[in-house]
């Protein structure tokens, strides 16, 4: 039995599963690093826990929204979902790392910086539980839990 070719995973396409843990390695990375850049701010004083959370909060809910403009695509036959890039959000972080990376540099700023970073952490967090949320939702409306768990049980 041939799939038909509407069905079939595009190959430029890479599957959720995949795209989803390169954006929690990007996560990770980024997280690492300007925790602790913002760690050692706190600790001498130049910043404070309410302020992160101030920029923080709202920007994971704004990230959380973004997750709508992640374009995916369930391939029922082939068990999976795809996603594509998204130019928008991609513009939107690179141009908040090299606002950071300016701000960092230049005296007095140090604090707008900090605020940067926490609304890069926010923005990443929140769009990366809601493209999960989101995936999970698609999986389940489209029977894709059900159908992987048989396979693999005929297979075993």
């Amino acid at each position: 039995m041939t799939i038909s070719s509407a069905q079939e995973t595009p190959p430029a396409m890479k599957q959720s599963r995949a795209k989803i843990w390169i954006r929690t390695v990007i996560l990770a990375v980024f997280g690492t690093l300007f925790t602790l850049a913002l760690y050692q701010d706190m600790a001498s004083g130049v910043f404070r826990w309410p302020w992160a959370l101030m920029a923080f909060l709202p920007c994971w809910v704004i990230g959380f929204w973004m997750r709508r403009w992640v374009p995916m695509q369930v391939h029922p036959a082939a068990q999976c979902i795809t996603m594509s890039f998204d130019r928008i959000y991609f513009a939107l972080i690179l141009f908040l790392v090299i606002a950071k990376a300016i701000t960092g540099r230049v005296e007095g700023m140090t604090i707008w910086a900090d605020v940067i970073m926490c609304v890069i952490l926010g923005l990443m967090v929140g769009r990366l539980s809601g493209i999960c949320l989101r995936v999970r939702d698609l999986k389940m409306r489209h029977n894709l839990y059900g159908q992987v768990r048989e396979t693999k049980g005929q297979h075993a």
